[in-house]
């Protein structure tokens, strides 16, 4: 029988690798861990790389299997969820992966400048009603400038045509530089050992036969950005709740 959500929550609280600062929390106290990850946590200078919305965290302990000589810190505010990938981790003995529970709209908080090398951005909501609350906006890209590696990475892996679609406007408004980009990562000949990693929720996209659609590009520290002004189709599939579609409630 699997565990409740108290029970899931307790485990969480009692994990050695699991940071946990809600918004509400963050604001009365400090994070002692911000520009010290390497040299209090991981123990090593190896590179830090975010999983933003994590879900599960099925991509940063498969990231972290992958590579031994990088650090990886899985960040979502649903700690039940997160507690999947967190046991896994725990209970592989892995000492390159973190789980950092807070909101992302505050994600500046816990990383020093150039303190991180890479973000990953896993099937994110694409919030299709607002700009700003989107993950690849320009208003994350610049919280995320402020932690991020001059030039550093960002990786989108979604199924959303509306996000795919916002952020390539978004990459050729600001002319930042595009490495990879597929509408059809699965018949694109690029899902390699890394791309080929499937959440939970990714498998049931493919289930349902829509494309996988990637996109890997830099984030220069120089210039102004400017949010896109276009007009995008939204995604008929998410006109109704994602728990019609994946059995959860709040499903990633």
């Amino acid at each position: 029988m699997g565990k409740n959500k108290l029970e899931k929550f307790a485990d969480m609280a009692r994990y050695p690798h699991v940071f946990e600062y809600p918004y509400s929390v963050s604001e009365n106290v400090p994070f002692e861990m911000k520009g010290k990850w390497h040299e209090h946590f991981f123990k090593n200078d190896h590179p830090i790389v975010l999983e933003l919305g994590c879900g599960r965290g099925e991509y940063t302990v498969g990231l972290g299997r992958l590579f031994p000589d990088k650090n990886f810190i899985a960040v979502d505010i649903k700690g039940a969820r997160m507690w999947s990938g967190a046991t896994e981790a725990l209970e592989a003995g892995m000492t390159n992966v973190a789980f950092l529970r807070t909101n992302i709209e505050i994600i500046d908080r816990f990383f020093a400048a150039g303190e991180v090398s890479e973000i990953w951005l896993t099937f994110s909501d694409p919030q299709m009603k607002k700009a700003t609350k989107r993950l690849t906006s320009t208003y994350f890209m610049e919280r995320y400038r402020k932690f991020l590696t001059d030039n550093g990475l960002v990786h989108l892996k979604t199924d959303s045509n509306f996000m795919f679609t916002y952020t390539k406007y978004m990459i050729e408004e600001n002319q930042l530089p595009v490495e990879v980009i597929t509408d059809d990562l699965y018949h694109s000949g690029l899902a390699d050992d890394i791309l080929g990693i499937r959440t939970y929720y990714e498998q049931q996209w493919l289930d349902r036969g829509l494309d996988i659609k990637y996109i890997k590009f830099r984030l220069p520290h120089e210039g102004t950005l400017v949010e896109p002004d276009v007009e995008i189709e939204l995604d008929a599939y998410r006109s109704y709740n994602r728990s019609k579609r994946s059995g959860s409630q709040t499903g990633k």
